[in-house]
This record gives structure tokens, sequence and C-alpha cells, in this order.
């Protein structure tokens, strides 16, 4: 009896663990978007936010549209490179990188993510709903 008790418990403790690490939805990157984002890049992520004029007249270039990101690259999203862009990782390499960081989207559970080479990359799941909502935009 005590045999089935243990099975019982490993398996709660299997099926809790694979729930955390599922990946989030374009719903849930949708509202991390419009908290974090929607001020420069606009609700429709075409660049067209509260803040854009402000930030075209200052830095001479406004927010990216966010919706041809795929366009922009062959049809396919870079999901790598969005995410290493979000994250902080690659700006500043490049001219007129004015985006801030965005910390929280950097803490909270891992979820795995196939960044497009078939490995699964521990990313944290705010950045991966983002990611995910950022796809989901696409025209």
């Amino acid at each position: 009896m005590k045999n089935y008790a243990f099975r019982g418990i490993l398996l709660a403790i299997l099926v809790a663990g694979c729930a955390a690490t599922e990946m989030p939805d374009a719903q849930e990157g949708a509202v991390l978007f419009a908290e974090n984002c929607a001020m420069c890049h606009g609700i429709s992520g075409r660049g067209d936010g509260e803040l854009a004029r402000e930030i075209k007249r200052e830095s001479g270039k406004g927010p990216t549209d966010l919706t041809v990101i795929s366009r922009k690259n062959k049809g396919s999203f870079p999901r790598a490179d969005v995410l290493s862009y979000v994250d902080g990782y690659t700006r500043g390499r490049l001219p007129d990188q004015d985006m801030p960081e965005f910390g929280l989207l950097l803490e909270g559970p891992s979820v795995p993510v196939d960044t497009g080479d078939g490995v699964m990359s521990p990313t944290p799941r705010p950045l991966a709903a983002l990611m995910v909502y950022l796809e989901s935009i696409q025209r």
C-alpha cells in the first residue's frame, strides 16, 4: 500500500512540475505588452504609441513597427533575436537603440522555448509570453 501512496505523490509532483513549464499563450503576452510596450509601440504594435512622436523628435527615429518583424526576416519570425533584443542581450551593440530594459521580463519561472534551432532554451515565462504575442501579431 505504501508503494501506491509513494507513486501517487510522485505523479502529483511530476504533473505540478509540467504545468509550470507549459508555453504561455499570446493573451498572457498581450497583457505584458500593454503594460510595458504599448506606450511607445502602440496597442497595435505598429510604433504609434503615445510617446512615439516625442521619441522620434528626440532620436530622429520612432519606435519600431513590431508587426513586420517576420517580413523583415524573409517571412520567418526570429525567436532567438527577439528574445535577445528584448532581454537586452544585443541592445547597445547597434546605433539608435533607445529601448529601456524591462527587468520584470527576466524574472519568474522558466519555460522551455524552441528558438528555431530545435534546442529548447530555458526562458523566463514573461519573456516567452511576450515573444509568443509578438509572433501572433505579425502581418
